[in-house]
């Protein structure tokens, strides 16, 4: 595929030229948006929908129980609207094991443990659930200490057997990065049920991020490259092939006229993060620059055209300074209103 058309095809497909009317209405369209980076994850909702909306308006989504963040594949934390947890774990829960089962060996968590964790959290989790340090705090209350990842591995295997998420975000003045744990069966008020759960998560990773194929499916998913053409297989019908291997939605977003050009993402973004082949959005030698490096690290991106210029931080861009550019011609007054529209953000 023409390189022009795939980016102008992804900008569409990510919402980024073709916002979506609310930030619940973007993260269905996503379906999961990576998020160990928590405000890097609600930024790449907010620049995906209309209106600029602010930390506080994606805040309240998580209030309501629109919005959850879990790990949903990968063994990455994801936001992911609360409706389809259920469904994708049942599709992803079996790979994230076999991926961390070393490790949690290692730590020596097996069954009993996971079990006298749930029995111990279980009755402090129906009060409005609880911070991460209140969760360790239980962990070694009972002696397991959650030191040396111990009790995150534990949050992620309470949250593949479907019994917490992480919800509403706690209160902080500035930028609060935290949320609390609450149980899934009392926090999330409806359960979507796709007849082939595969499937539909082909679909949907093509809906939001098409032009795409099955290895990239794979790579963002974390299933066997097996699994991901059955996945493909059972789609047969609800996506379009555009050219040999290369699949798009049936059904894609009408672009704006006003959407701008250059565009400062965050963290991780879905838009470079979600291929296994990152050269369509990025200069091959520019992809150090981007990571993941060796501490596995993704740069926050400017993308002009589809193409990332440069990398930025959260910090440099509320202090005003310069972004780290790439290319000599950028267009100075477009860029800076890229990262205007994230200080928006933060500040409201």
């Amino acid at each position: 595929m023409e390189s022009a058309s795939l980016l102008s095809e992804r900008l569409r497909s990510h919402r980024l030229t073709a916002p979506a009317r609310t930030v619940v209405d973007a993260a269905s369209h996503m379906l999961a948006v990576q998020s160990q980076d928590f405000t890097a994850g609600r930024w790449g909702l907010a620049a995906r929908t209309r209106a600029e909306p602010t930390l506080s308006a994606v805040d309240r989504a998580f209030a309501r129980g629109d919005l959850v963040r879990a790990w949903t594949m990968r063994g990455t934390l994801h936001i992911i609207p609360a409706r389809d947890l259920r469904w994708v774990l049942s599709v992803t829960r079996d790979r994230q094991r076999q991926q961390a089962a070393g490790r949690r060996r290692d730590l020596g968590i097996d069954g009993a443990m996971v079990d006298a964790a749930v029995a111990a959290v279980l009755p402090r989790l129906r009060d409005g659930g609880l911070t991460r340090s209140e969760m360790f705090e239980v962990f070694s209350g009972i002696g397991i200490d959650p030191g040396g990842q111990r009790g995150i591995h534990l949050l992620s295997e309470l949250t593949l057997d479907g019994l917490i998420c992480q919800g509403p975000v706690v209160a902080r003045d500035g930028v609060s990065r935290e949320q609390r744990f609450v149980l899934v069966d009392q926090h999330i008020r409806e359960h979507a049920a796709p007849p082939e759960p595969l499937a539909e998560l082909f679909v949907r990773y093509v809906d939001g991020h098409g032009p795409a194929g099955v290895t990239d499916f794979a790579w963002w998913s974390g299933l066997t490259l097996g699994q991901s053409r059955e996945a493909r297989d059972r789609a047969a019908g609800s996506v379009v092939e555009i050219e040999e291997g290369v699949y798009v939605s049936g059904v894609r977003p009408r672009r704006s006229s006003s959407a701008a050009a250059v565009l400062a993402l965050g963290a991780f973004d879905e838009y470079y993060i979600s291929y296994a082949d990152r050269t369509a959005v990025c200069a091959p030698e520019h992809l150090a620059l981007v990571g993941p490096g060796k501490n596995g690290m993704v740069r926050a991106t400017i993308i002009a055209d589809g193409r990332v210029i440069g990398c930025w931080t959260h910090a440099s861009a509320s202090l005003g300074a310069a972004p780290e550019l790439f290319v000599q011609d950028a267009d100075d007054g477009a860029v800076r209103s890229a990262l205007e529209r994230f200080t928006r953000f933060l500040d409201g």
